[in-house]
């Protein structure tokens, strides 16, 4: 398996653990961006406030392994992500949100935020933001899963998409294996987010990535016996688009960015996420430059 490492990024005094995009790996599937945040620690203090940003182009997937998120956005929704619990936001044409640790909160912290490409079709279509609190389980011999959304075993999450694609939570018994079934169309992606454990001889590395490519039936993943091993599994078909990343942006064109970033700086476009207490974020200059493409398997 081709295994990607982590890369430390400063989000205002938030450090997270980024696995896509990289160098070795731009896309899984439709899965364009992961960061990796926590587990923290923190009492009266707030682990996580990101002013008002924009987005176009993409869902956003917030997953919780504990603790609370509190998304508001440009639309009037405000919704406190839990563990079980998924907020997907699509941006479509635009929206802006914020992301904070609420009031009243646990004092941890430990995140899974994804970036789902949407295709030409979907992607100049209007905002609109969804919670999911009631996602599937699957129990496995060895194990037990949390299908956040597509499909696992047969087990289906309703949630908004607009490619094929799947993702789940899963956890192996400590001392046990858990075969995962794949679909054979789709490339996966394997996340360690907790304990340590092994797949076709292979260590694997809590908060790395290890990327399956398409015509796999399955994985099998062993936890040590020292204790069970939450990993996280995605997985989607090829993506047949070109796509360029640049800030909080996913588009197609310089000019599409360019634009996006215009309207973001002037107050067009994205609306105001009036139930934020505080300024947002300003847009950093662009600089166009070129941008790799998903090496080929």
């Amino acid at each position: 398996m081709q295994s990607v490492a982590p890369r430390a990024v400063d989000l205002g005094g938030l450090t997270v653990r980024r696995l896509l995009p990289r160098s070795a790996r731009r896309m899984i599937g439709p899965w364009c961006f992961l960061d990796l945040v926590g587990p923290l620690s923190f009492t009266s203090a707030a682990a996580m406030d990101v002013p008002p940003h924009p987005h176009i182009g993409i869902q956003t997937v917030t997953w919780l392994l504990e603790g609370e998120m509190l998304h508001k956005d440009s639309l009037g929704s405000e919704a406190v992500a839990r563990p079980g619990v998924l907020n997907l936001m699509t941006s479509g044409r635009g929206i802006a949100h914020s992301e904070e640790t609420p009031a009243d909160h646990s004092g941890r912290l430990h995140a899974v935020q994804l970036w789902v490409a949407l295709p030409e079709a979907h992607r100049d279509r209007e905002p609109v933001f969804d919670e999911y609190r009631d996602r599937p389980a699957v129990e496995l011999p060895g194990g037990r899963a949390t299908v956040i959304l597509g499909e696992l075993a047969q087990t289906h999450a309703v949630g908004r998409t607009f490619s094929p694609m799947m993702a789940a939570e899963v956890t192996i018994d400590a001392g046990a294996e858990v075969v995962l079934p794949l679909s054979r169309a789709f490339e996966h992606g394997l996340v360690p987010l907790i304990g340590m454990g092994t797949s076709e001889g292979q260590t694997l590395e809590t908060d790395s990535l290890y990327y399956l490519e398409p015509g796999r039936d399955a994985v099998a993943v062993r936890a040590m016996a020292s204790g069970p091993v939450r990993v996280l599994l995605l997985g989607g078909a090829p993506f047949g688009e070109s796509i360029l990343m640049w800030w909080n942006f996913v588009a197609r064109t310089t000019d599409e960015i360019t634009a996006a970033r215009d309207d973001w700086q002037a107050h067009r476009r994205f609306g105001e996420v009036e139930r934020y207490a505080g300024a947002r974020l300003e847009a950093p200059p662009f600089l166009a430059r070129p941008v790799p493409a998903n090496p080929m398997s």
